[in-house]
């Protein structure tokens, strides 16, 4: 197995959850980009949340399908952890079921031969584990004997997810979302950034193929920009200016060979109304601009190592998947601005 080089160049890709309640069209919206992706469905079953997802087969989880809602216990992980730790080296027990996505199995039957690259993605281990509460709301990271399980056991489901990509399409890849990574940079967190740092470096060393991590929020950027990856996507709408002012960080991640994914066009329907292709363009000029002038990062290099998507999911508008839709074509209208340099 080849270790591809992923290439920039301002291609189009998004976030893996789209709003859709009709897989079809929601693969066809997925198959309208550069670097299609099998998109996440919550929206048609409680099993498509990311957090249900992931976590089929994690020993001590309990999902309750009429609440729509999952915990975890410490006393039944130790019940099932035998069980579990018989399965390890079955690949086919970490592999993502039709019960917990049947788009995924879809969209490995698509004819993906067109595409230079396609993306699977998982929740991350760091929000997985901070998400998902025990009887005393208490998160199932902070217990040092399940912490690290959590990230072997993100790292197995990966490498299958990639194996089973790879195998119908050699230009594969996957990230991991990351929502919660934030929290760790707060106060009143019982698992330190020192010590998230520590675990996601040693994590990152089981990932298969490139690398990506996803998130929407805020963190400490330089957390990941002095990690071993190969592509951070940000929401640059929201997040740019504040990602921005990184410069030396960011500077040797793209020396280094690194992908930005830049996430700039909205999809919540109040932010698309105001916005137009123009002012994307020159909200990324802005962005761009000052990291040439005041970061030392050449232009050029900035385009080639970069991507384009929507700013972030969303699944809150009232018009269903519409606005979603139009931010992916303004999208395609940006990222034609840009490649017209390359």
């Amino acid at each position: 197995m080849i270790i591809l080089k992923l290439q920039g160049n301002c291609r189009t890709t998004a976030m893996g959850i789209l709003p859709h309640t009709d897989m079809q069209r929601a693969l066809e919206l997925a198959l309208s980009l550069d670097i299609p992706f099998w998109p996440q469905l919550p929206r048609t079953s409680f099993f498509e949340d990311m957090y249900v997802q992931i976590s089929e087969h994690f020993p001590g989880i309990t999902l309750d399908l009429e609440n729509r809602s999952i915990s975890f216990s410490l006393e039944k992980f130790y019940v099932k952890l035998e069980e579990f730790l018989a399965h390890w080296d079955d690949e086919a027990y970490f592999r993502l079921s039709p019960q917990y996505s049947a788009v995924f199995h879809r969209f490995l039957e698509e004819d993906l031969s067109s595409y230079i690259n396609i993306r699977g993605q998982t929740i991350g281990p760091v929000s997985f584990g901070l998400k998902i509460l025990d009887e005393n709301k208490k998160p199932m990271i902070y217990y040092e004997e399940v912490r690290q399980l959590i990230f072997d056991f993100v790292a197995r489901k990966l490498q299958t997810q990639y194996n089973e990509m790879y195998a119908r399409h050699d230009g594969s890849f996957l990230w991991v979302d990351e929502p919660g990574l934030e929290m760790v940079f707060m106060a009143f967190t019982g698992y330190t950034s020192e010590k998230a740092f520590d675990d996601y470096r040693l994590f990152l060393e089981k990932f298969p193929g490139p690398k990506g991590v996803h998130l929407c929020g805020n963190p400490d950027w330089s957390f990941l920009l002095q990690q071993d990856l190969d592509v951070l996507s940000i929401d640059a709408l929201a997040r740019g200016e504040i990602f921005s002012r990184y410069r030396e960080d960011i500077k040797a991640f793209l020396d280094n060979g690194g992908i930005i994914s830049w996430g700039i066009t909205p999809t919540l329907t109040e932010e698309y109304d105001q916005e137009n292709v123009q002012s994307m363009i020159a909200r990324l000029e802005d962005l761009w601009g000052h990291l040439e002038q005041h970061g030392g990062i050449p232009r050029r290099q900035i385009l080639e190592q970069a991507w384009l998507a929507p700013a972030r999911c969303c699944l809150v508008n009232m018009d269903g998947e519409a606005t979603v839709e139009k931010s992916f074509r303004l999208l395609q209208e940006v990222a034609e601005h840009f490649k017209a340099e390359l």
